[in-house]
């Protein structure tokens, strides 16, 4: 009801125009009243006041009216250019625009505006269209649905995909289309799916957006089946570069070994050293044969890494603990804030100590010092261990399974450190310090 009222005396309130003509009239209202007084009690003829009377007035009527219009006129015209803007033709200016007039002013700014606005539309349209040669070229199926599940977009992989034009596909439910599961699941990433188009594994991202103040949903399907088969591919053919190169370096020897032996064994007769030879022989046999053992050992040990088992772990323990186990030279403590992390505790003490050992190892053969401490940044825990060797000359191959640096080395210890890291959230990182010398190992760990 309160509402209503205002707006009946909204609709009540004289026009702008009316209200300015009056105000034109009050002002000229009392030097009229004046000179129709002074006329009557002047002592002028009738005709000579009647005439006087009439000419006064009807230039006070005259001149308010003009007045009016000199108002009102530029007041539409700057409602017109508005209208304009707002209506999207940005090609109509104002004349009279001057910075040392206040309507001239008004003028200029409404101008600066229509070019500001044309700037903005001309830029928007370039990136919309941009944005759509983009979505209609790449390689990932798009769908755009509204708030009923109805399909609004698709680009061209999505049509493939689907094995149907887009004019046939629009308007479609994401239930005709076979895509109800995609937007209804809490995870539907990484499935098995058949679509008309297209067989195979599939990631699904799905983000919210609004057209025209509408909501709306983006789902975006990729085919994952061509990069895993790639990834597999490429594992498969490390795994098989790597046993081929162990394998050959201890089969090779053996084969040598034993073709002399069976050749000597042929003799007749044997030469005296004979047994000496055998003995020799079978000596290097069990050794390459014990070495193929341990690495196979070591190789199993990597690809069986068991999930971890979470449970608090109190940092400043754990890692005291660890520098309390290398007796080969003294590690230094940096101890940082009391914190507790929920980590397997067994896997997280190997990973110390195999970097731990890795930095007394740089020191046996440099001289120096190793230090180990940790503190929390960014809601993170940060552990890290310095030693002052030489560094490390060849940093692109440190995570490199098998690849080693020390003569008895299997090269497996980082990269077994830096899978446990990754199993809990985290990340491993070694590198040289700058300024050295020495490197510096950094195990980042969430806090949650």
């Amino acid at each position: 009801m309160a509402s209503e009222a205002r707006r009946q005396r909204r609709l009540r309130r004289p026009k702008f125009e009316s209200r300015l003509l009056v105000l034109a009239l009050v002002a000229g209202l009392p030097a009229v009243a004046a000179t129709l007084v002074l006329l009557l009690v002047g002592g002028f003829a009738a005709r000579t006041v009647w005439t006087l009377a009439g000419f006064i007035v009807v230039w006070w009527a005259v001149v308010s009216v003009a007045l009016r219009d000199a108002a009102v006129r530029p007041v539409q015209t700057l409602s017109n250019l508005l209208a304009a803007l707002r209506e999207g033709d940005f090609s109509i200016r104002g004349r009279g625009a001057r910075p040392d007039d206040a309507l001239g002013l008004a003028f200029l700014e409404v101008n600066a505006l229509g070019d500001t606005l044309r700037e903005q539309r001309l830029g928007a349209l370039e990136a919309t269209a941009l944005l759509a040669r983009v979505i209609e070229e790449i390689d990932v199926a798009i769908f755009a649905f509204d708030a009923g599940e109805i399909l609004r977009l698709a680009n061209r992989a999505g049509t493939r995909l689907l094995a149907q034009p887009g004019e046939r596909l629009l308007g479609k439910s994401a239930e005709d289309l076979g895509l109800a599961r995609c937007l209804r699941e809490e995870s539907p990433s990484g499935f098995e799916q058949a679509f008309p188009g297209a067989t195979g594994r599939w990631e699904v991202r799905r983000s919210t957006f609004r057209q025209r103040g509408l909501p709306m949903q983006l789902l975006v399907v990729t085919d994952v089946s061509r990069m895993l088969r790639q990834e597999e591919r490429q594992a498969w053919q490390r795994l098989v570069r790597v046993l081929g190169h162990e394998i050959n370096n201890s089969l090779a020897p053996i084969s040598s070994i034993a073709a002399s032996l069976g050749e000597i064994s042929r003799r007749a007769p044997r030469p005296p050293d004979w047994d000496t030879d055998l003995a020799m022989g079978l000596e290097v046999i069990a050794g390459r044969a014990g070495s193929l053992t341990r690495f196979m050992a070591a190789y199993a040990r990597l690809a069986r890494l068991p999930p971890p088992q979470r449970a608090p772990v109190d940092v400043g323990t754990w890692v005291r603990r660890v520098a309390s186990l290398e007796t080969r030279c003294a590690v230094r403590m940096e101890s940082g804030p009391d914190v507790v992390i929920s980590a397997d505790g067994d896997q997280v003490e190997q990973l110390l100590i195999n970097l731990v050992g890795n930095a007394v190892d740089a020191m046996r053969e440099a001289g120096g010092a190793v230090a180990v401490g940790w503190e929390v940044s960014a809601g993170a825990l940060l552990v890290w261990v310095r030693d002052e060797g030489q560094g490390v000359a060849d940093t692109g191959n440190l995570f490199v399974p098998f690849f080693t640096t020390k003569p008895q080395g299997t090269g497996i210890g980082l990269v077994l450190s830096r899978q446990i890291a990754e199993a809990h959230g985290g990340t491993l990182t070694l590198r040289n310090r700058e300024p050295g010398p020495g490197a510096e190992a950094r195990l980042v760990l969430p806090l949650g």
